[in-house]
């Protein structure tokens, strides 16, 4: 009966240390690899980091304009005053879902300028859903901010 007070005292003692309090940790899903989210950038501030070539091996964290409706195969990151950056996955190694519209994403990986050809222009048109004729006046390729991503967790 001792040893039973003695367990029942100790316990009430550890719980009233806590207040009560539970830690609740988040969980998270990854797409791709599983990273650090430690002080990630801004969305808005990776075009000149990108100018900088400081936009290697970078957590971003944005907003997702759009996701691929066929696949998830890629999103776009609103970028601010009406800009926006295309995320594709290395590899093609994995998706995200393509309900993830107007959530915000954080995602690491690498930013750089590039050329998106005409047929890569024509396909995400594609993709998006617009009409034949729309697709059809895309005829120049196109420089931008696209965004290689090793991983993704959305909220």
């Amino acid at each position: 009966m001792k040893k039973l007070i003695i367990l029942f005292a100790a316990s009430l003692a550890i719980y009233s240390c806590s207040n009560g309090k539970k830690e609740i940790t988040e969980v998270q899903t990854f797409y791709g690899e599983e990273f650090k989210i430690e002080n990630p950038v801004a969305a808005t501030a990776l075009p000149a980091l990108a100018k900088e070539g400081k936009a290697t091996d970078v957590v971003v964290t944005g907003k997702i304009n759009e996701a691929c409706k066929k696949k998830g195969c890629w999103m776009t990151i609103d970028l601010g005053n009406n800009e926006e950056m295309r995320v594709t996955f290395k590899d093609y190694g994995f998706f995200v879902p393509k309900d993830c519209d107007g959530k915000e994403a954080t995602f690491k990986g690498t930013a750089t300028f590039d050329t998106t050809s005409v047929a890569d222009l024509q396909h995400y048109a594609s993709d998006e859903g617009l009409s034949q004729e729309e697709i059809d006046k895309i005829t120049e390729p196109e420089i931008a901010l696209v965004f290689e991503a090793t991983g993704v967790v959305i909220k």
